[in-house]
């Protein structure tokens, strides 16, 4: 009897592996494409970024606690005593000899000085108790009411007739030139010169006669 030969069988194993899954495993999923990273999407390696820093109390909306007032200082109590008028001391006095030929002289070159040490015109009053100062000789030219104003005015040295002393206003100094008239001009001038004199007294002329005008204030 003749043989057939049988075709030959192809088993399972021999077609690859199997597109079914074992028993109890799930198939893989296929990772996704890569694509570009967000600003959201941190790198690899860093951490993932938390919520938002708080914002520092300099610059959060609400306003800093305003601190507690301070106490109130206490009241004083009201004295009996009466108000005491402010202690104006007596000014400073300077004699500068010279005789009554010079005194004018000497009496220019103190208030040099004086400006040169920073003194302000308007800070000086001149009075003379003889011949006038040339520019009050002058200025009295053009009327008394013109020639006082600018004492009123306060904005440079002001020359006087030391006759006219009570007109005169107070100011921080005061020069007198002791150049003529030795007798009841000098002694009534010198102590209302000292009274206009809030800081500095400068008198210019004879120490006799200056002396025995103010006595023993000098």
């Amino acid at each position: 009897m003749p043989l057939f030969l049988q075709e030959p069988q192809i088993h399972e194993s021999a077609q690859g592996p199997r597109v079914t899954p074992a028993a109890g495993r799930t198939a893989p999923t296929p990772r996704p494409v890569p694509g570009p990273r967000s600003a959201a999407t941190p790198r690899p390696g860093r951490p993932v970024p938390g919520p938002a820093r708080p914002t520092p109390p300099a610059q959060r909306a609400d306003p800093a606690p305003t601190p507690a007032p301070a106490p109130a200082p206490a009241p004083v109590a009201p004295t009996s005593a009466p108000s005491r008028p402010e202690n104006r001391s007596a000014p400073r006095l300077q004699l500068i000899p010279a005789p009554a030929g010079g005194a004018l002289d000497a009496a220019e070159e103190a208030v040099d000085l004086l400006l040169e040490s920073g003194r302000a015109p308007g800070d000086i009053l001149v009075l003379t108790t003889g011949e006038q100062h040339p520019w009050a000789a002058h200025e009295l030219s053009f009327g008394d009411v013109a020639y006082w104003a600018q004492q009123d005015a306060g904005d440079d040295v002001f020359f006087a007739d030391a006759s006219a002393v009570d007109r005169a206003k107070p100011r921080p100094v005061v020069v007198v030139a002791v150049n003529g008239d030795a007798g009841d001009t000098v002694a009534r001038a010198l102590p209302v010169a000292r009274d206009r004199a809030a800081a500095l007294l400068i008198v210019c002329g004879d120490p006799q006669t200056i002396n025995s005008a103010l006595g023993a204030a000098v």
